[in-house]
């Protein structure tokens, strides 16, 4: 998949379609955070995503406290947002049932 910049109209259309997620001040990541029942629940959901991440070669920055995920995706070598960052977040919100 190739690792192209979105458009601005390009990214406000992906955001229209992803529960949760905004877009940074800057326009150049998005971000979500998912709340669990309780860890073991977030951590099950970082390893399905960790496994999906690995198949994109694309990885989240992201943290985890207790049962609460926060993610932000960008792609580094593009300087912003591109389709697969959109493609993880669908991915993210698949696992999350959202």
């Amino acid at each position: 998949m190739a690792r192209e910049k979105l458009e601005p109209a390009a990214v406000t259309q992906a955001l229209a379609e992803l529960d949760g997620w905004t877009l940074a001040a800057d326009g150049l990541s998005m971000s979500r955070s998912f709340v669990f029942r309780n860890f073991s629940e977030a951590f099950a959901f970082m390893t399905r995503v960790a496994l999906a991440a690995e198949k994109l070669d694309h990885h989240p920055d992201w943290s985890n406290v207790y049962k609460t995920v926060d993610v932000k995706l960008n792609t580094h070598d593009a300087g912003g947002l591109t389709e697969l960052d959109v493609k993880l977040a669908k991915r993210m919100n698949a696992y999350f049932g959202s």
